[in-house]
């Protein structure tokens, strides 16, 4: 009853596929950079920040804007206007006498029988009944502090995007950088795991055996067979715990996880003399950012003043139509100035340099805060760092404790003087150190990795 229940509890190790390509830690933080969707995302907005200084500057440069009208009137208004004058004697005076007792003027003499009469006529069209006209308008702004402090602002905040992609970048190689540690020691347990069961079926074949020479009870194979599904199980695990593993990393990197992680070098040891804490302060990307934002709160705050101001500017426009109007000429032009001051605007700007006090008040708060949870952070990664080292000491130690209680239960059972049970227990002891030696060591190198990120260092190889 025992045989079959331990067949169907048995899972079945698929064939190794074939090889795929080695993929290093350099190569992954390259393709990282390159491809990541969210750097990708990030640099958008990089290039949407940057066209906003051309935005606000673009108040400062000359506006052009021409217009055109046509309409339909439902009449047609013409006015008829003389083209000349003649003088003409009508024989009698037409004007009153002059007053006697008034000097006499040298335009209107008094009574006198010439009179100016209209030559000719011509018809002038002041309303067509198919009506165009254009219009071309030039507007340079002179004096305008709204928009110098507005240009001061986008190009700040475009500062302060810059360093937040740097921020984002940065954090992305660190997560590839997890990813692919992890994935290596996923990698190396699957290696220790298929040991482990090759020795099982070792010993699985030795039990039978010895239980064929009679020197071992039944018993002692079916544990055998016990110890071979379960180490089965427990490859079958490590594969797909390091296939999903792979499939992260390769997510992160924007591609297909047909690649195989390869043990990286360790990385360059920090010096530890340094105040790491103030390189911190100097060079993390975040922290600079912070202090920015104080700057562009600031620069806000002047805007907001800046509108107390007026705005000067001047203007040229040309326009033309296809009627004459009452001037006779189908084109004319203008040019002047303009002047626009906004001398009560219901408390508006009262209101808002209230709340960018508020906001100077919260980006300097927010500034001490991201510095001081950096220090934080570089405190807890020496911590990290120190534990992780001498976990990783531990561990070797215990190897070699394990290694050497391996051979000496393996002597004792081919003496006959240890079970089989206790020589499985040695082995599986001597794979949990050595997978142990793994993880740890893979720890203090990414320790040493983090430490260098929250002490600002950019991660390159």
């Amino acid at each position: 009853m025992i045989a079959p229940l331990l067949a169907a509890l048995a899972l079945t190790v698929t064939a190794p596929a074939p090889s795929a390509p080695a993929l290093t830690l350099d190569a992954a933080l390259k393709q990282a950079s390159e491809r990541n969707l969210d750097l990708q995302a990030a640099q958008s907005r990089l290039t949407q920040a940057r066209e906003l200084s051309r935005k606000a500057w673009s108040g400062y440069l000359p506006q052009v804007t021409a217009s055109g009208t046509y309409m339909y009137n439902s009449t047609e208004a013409k006015l008829g206007m003389p083209t000349g004058y003649v003088i003409k004697d009508v024989g009698v005076p037409t004007s009153a006498p002059a007053d006697p007792g008034q000097p006499v003027s040298p335009v209107n003499p008094g009574p006198t029988p010439y009179v100016m009469m209209p030559s000719g006529f011509s018809e002038m069209v002041i309303q067509a009944q198919h009506q165009f006209s254009g219009q071309l308008q030039v507007t340079q702004t002179l004096f305008a502090p709204a928009l110098w402090a507005s240009a001061s602002a986008a190009s700040t905040a475009f500062e302060m995007t810059a360093l937040g992609v740097e921020t984002a970048r940065r954090e992305v190689l660190f997560g590839t950088a997890q990813l692919y540690y992890g994935a290596v020691g996923l990698q190396q347990a699957v290696e220790i795991q298929k040991r482990l069961l090759l020795a099982s079926r070792e010993h699985e074949k030795d039990a039978r055996t010895r239980f064929a020479a009679g020197s071992v009870t039944q018993v002692a194979v079916l544990r055998a067979q016990i110890e071979v599904a379960r180490g089965e199980q427990d490859v079958r695990r490590a594969e797909l715990a390091y296939q999903s593993a792979k499939s992260a990393l390769a997510t992160l990197l924007d591609r297909a996880p047909d690649f195989e992680v390869a043990r990286p070098p360790a990385p360059p040891a920090l010096d530890r003399s340094v105040d790491l804490s103030a390189q911190a302060m100097r060079d993390r990307p975040d922290i600079q950012a912070a202090k920015v934002a104080v700057g562009l709160a600031e620069t806000n705050h002047r805007a907001t003043l800046y509108r107390y101001f007026p705005m000067l500017a001047a203007f040229a426009r040309y326009q033309g139509s296809n009627t004459k109007g009452f001037t006779g000429e189908q084109t004319s032009w203008v040019a002047g100035l303009s002047l626009n001051w906004n001398l009560f605007d219901g408390g508006l700007r009262e209101a808002e340099l209230r709340d960018s006090d508020a906001r100077i008040a919260e980006s300097v708060a927010t500034s001490r805060a991201v510095e001081a949870r950096a220090r934080d952070e570089v405190r807890r990664a020496l911590l990290d760092l120190a534990s992780a080292e001498a976990n990783r000491v531990k561990a070797e130690e215990q190897v070699k404790l394990a290694t050497e209680a391996v051979r000496l239960t393996d002597k004792s059972y081919q003496a006959g003087a240890a079970s089989s049970l206790e020589r499985v227990d040695a082995e599986t002891g001597l794979a949990a150190a050595e997978l142990a030696v793994v993880a740890e060591t893979l720890n203090a190198e990414l320790a040493v990795v983090r430490l260098a990120k929250v002490a600002g260092r950019p991660l390159t190889r």
